[in-house]
């Protein structure tokens, strides 16, 4: 994708997980002019706290949650451990931030690739199912969520591509979907 030069420039945004993708996202979000501010995972363990650091760096536009790095390669732990923290990622920086600046937000839930392990289908599903409830329950709000499944050989600046282009004015036409990256379209099967 080609993008304005500047095109994120009045935007503040939260990326919470040190994986490739956040990695990735964090620079195409700065070479777009964006302010970035992370949130570590040392942070989210303490929601009320993570909220707070929300508030304080108000205004906020945009979350982008990355739950590849926590998830690694899967397993029953990994996808309780993954689904807590971007559950108070999310509530903390919507409810901290996104809610009270009173205009539009982006959610975008980067989900863990196909080939994650063998609970990698069931944290793409319930990213997803976060992206669709919420987009029901936050749209008073003017907060679109939506979740990002990479596939097999979706590169980490592909990932970052789409981040972007969500967190841009284009990217609030959507809401409650699911971006598969990487998918074949059945017709051209």
């Amino acid at each position: 994708m080609t993008f304005a030069p500047g095109l994120l420039a009045d935007c503040r945004v939260v990326v919470a997980g040190d994986g490739a993708a956040a990695l990735q996202t964090n620079a195409r979000l700065e070479a777009l002019g964006a302010e970035v501010l992370t949130l570590s995972p040392e942070a989210l363990a303490d929601e009320d706290g993570a909220a707070g650091w929300a508030r304080d760096r108000l205004p906020l536009h945009a979350l982008v949650f990355d739950a590849g790095a926590e998830f690694g390669s899967g397993g029953a732990d990994a996808l309780r451990a993954t689904m807590e923290s971007a559950w108070r990622a999310v509530r903390a920086i919507v409810t901290g931030a996104l809610i009270e600046a009173q205009g539009p937000g982006r959610l975008i839930l980067m989900a863990p690739g196909p080939d994650a392990g063998p609970h990698a289908p069931a944290a793409r599903a319930a990213l997803e199912n976060l992206a669709r409830t919420l987009s029901v329950e936050w749209a008073r709000h003017e907060i679109t969520a939506v979740a990002l499944w990479p596939g097999p050989e979706t590169t980490d600046a592909e990932m970052a591509e789409v981040a972007c282009f969500l967190i841009s004015p284009a990217g609030g036409y959507f809401s409650g979907c699911r971006f598969e990256l990487g998918a074949v379209p059945a017709a051209a099967r």
